[in-house]
């Protein structure tokens, strides 16, 4: 039986990347999925792309880091699906820049979109769970949640906070059957990584550098994150809460790595 049959899912910034990942995989997996984004061409051709799959999906405009919007979203997949049960909290952003670059409007944009969203998401999805007896959130955090990354203080201090803000969503709705996990990408094949690399100089030389410190050698994909993100909102998971999956092929495993000759 798929792992997510008759579930209704939103995964938030799903147009692309990790998000479209997840959203592939769920609705292979039997779920309807609510696609959200700001980028509405793309979101509109990945539900389309999902749609022709036979999968039940439906694309909503929401800027995560507005509260209507996000309290229209989630009303929108109840009255789309009649029921939700999965919010996966995916939308994020990056800025490439160091604390001295960087204005106050920088900084509250990356915290707004990767850590206020999710405290909205949270907040609007509750009392749909409730009507149902429970429900699952999931993270997407960041190996950048457990180590430093050079001129990205932002984003390393937002994904620093999606771990704990899971933790502690985790305890306090635990009793209602809420279960709240993330996931921890590393170098995973997305526009965001490609954006990141393009400011190195050479993207390509940039990206094999990364990919020699892990000890797979291997690029990772968004589909690899959406079967991790799967796993965990189903309910072969059902133990599982207040936790972190690290997908990064051992990248954080190891102080030091030397590739074989």
């Amino acid at each position: 039986m798929a792992k997510l049959a008759d579930k209704v899912a939103i995964v938030t910034g799903a147009a692309q990347g990790i998000g479209l990942g997840i959203a592939r995989v769920f609705a292979a997996e039997g779920a309807s999925v609510v696609l959200s984004d700001v980028n509405d061409t793309a979101g509109a051709a990945a539900a389309q792309e999902l749609t022709a799959g036979r999968a039940q999906v439906a694309y909503v405009h929401a800027d995560v880091a507005r509260e209507d919007d996000v309290q229209r979203l989630a009303a929108a997949a109840v009255a789309r699906f009649g029921r939700l049960d999965i919010v996966v909290n995916n939308a994020g952003v990056v800025a490439v820049q160091t604390v001295e670059q960087s204005s106050v409007d920088d900084w509250d944009r990356v915290m707004a979109i990767n850590v206020r969203s999710i405290f909205l998401t949270t907040k609007h999805a509750l009392p749909h769970f409730r009507a149902v007896g429970g429900g699952s959130i999931l993270n997407v955090a960041s190996v950048s949640s457990f180590v430093g990354q050079q001129g990205t203080p932002a984003y390393c201090a937002s994904k620093g906070a999606v771990l704990m803000l899971t933790k502690s969503l985790a305890v306090d709705y635990g009793r209602e059957h809420i279960r709240v996990n993330c996931i921890c990408p590393g170098i995973t094949d997305t526009p965001m990584l490609r954006y990141h690399a393009r400011h190195a100089g050479d993207p390509e030389a940039h990206l094999r550098q990364r990919l020699e410190r892990v000890p797979s050698g291997a690029m990772l994909y968004p589909d690899d994150m959406g079967r991790a993100a799967a796993f965990l909102c189903s309910d072969e998971a059902a133990g599982i809460t207040g936790t972190s999956l690290v997908v990064d092929g051992g990248y954080i495993a190891c102080a030091e790595f030397f590739p074989p000759a």
